[in-house]
């Protein structure tokens, strides 16, 4: 069991990540603020820290400075955000956070930065330390956050690889992997949107109108067939 101060604005969001720490056995204590942040590290060291990056008082960005620079930084921090740039996530990483996790924040991702940060806080080596080959559902701030490269090269298949560039904005980065994603599928499927929209998990629907927003060419998957 570790003790965990998450510090977040929004009350959805402390609740719901405080009723899933404690089922996963763990104590957590809570935040609304800087100021409520400051009071919980002044009373003890947590083992880790979940830090929300825009908050009303001040920002999670210049707290975690506040932190290093005090010599109060000595346990891991996960930043938070539904609205980072890259740019922030790269100076939240060399002030010392340790991870990032992206709003709406899946369960998957939530609990595997807090056992990576629990296995750093308890002194211990990760069992797989992270790789520079970046696959499709990390290409986002996150992978600025925990090192990523220039250049994150994307598995599309036994023959075809493609690189992204993460200097560019999230959005536009984004968007260029989106489409990647779907043309390889459709290919692979022959041109067939059932076939895509079951592979990728969307409603058919609304893989349409994706596609379309994306500019992908949806006759090229039958041509390649």
């Amino acid at each position: 069991m570790a003790n965990i101060l998450v510090v977040d604005d929004e009350l959805g969001i402390r609740d719901l990540l405080s009723e899933i720490l404690n089922d996963e056995g763990h104590q957590v204590e809570l935040a609304e603020n800087a100021a409520q942040a400051r009071a919980a590290r002044n009373r003890a060291r947590p083992d880790l820290v979940l830090l929300d990056i825009w908050m009303p008082d001040t920002d999670g960005v210049t707290l975690l400075k506040e932190w290093s620079s005090s010599g109060l930084l000595t346990m891991p921090v996960i930043m938070m955000s539904g609205h980072a740039t890259i740019d922030t996530a790269v100076e939240a990483t060399k002030i010392g956070a340790m991870a990032f996790l992206e709003k709406p924040i899946t369960l998957q991702k939530l609990l595997k930065a807090v056992e990576q940060g629990l296995v750093k806080s308890a002194g211990r080596k990760p069992l797989a330390p992270p790789t520079t080959l970046l696959h499709a559902p990390d290409l986002t701030v996150e992978v600025a956050m925990t090192g990523g490269i220039a250049a994150a090269v994307v598995e599309l298949g036994p023959q075809a690889t493609q690189s992204f560039l993460l200097e560019k904005p999230l959005r536009d980065a984004r968007d260029e992997f989106e489409k990647a994603y779907f043309e390889f599928h459709l290919a692979k499927e022959g041109g067939s949107m059932t076939r895509v929209a079951e592979k990728t998990g969307l409603e058919r629907t609304h893989l349409y109108r994706k596609l379309k927003q994306l500019g992908v060419d949806l006759t090229r998957g039958k041509r390649a067939a």
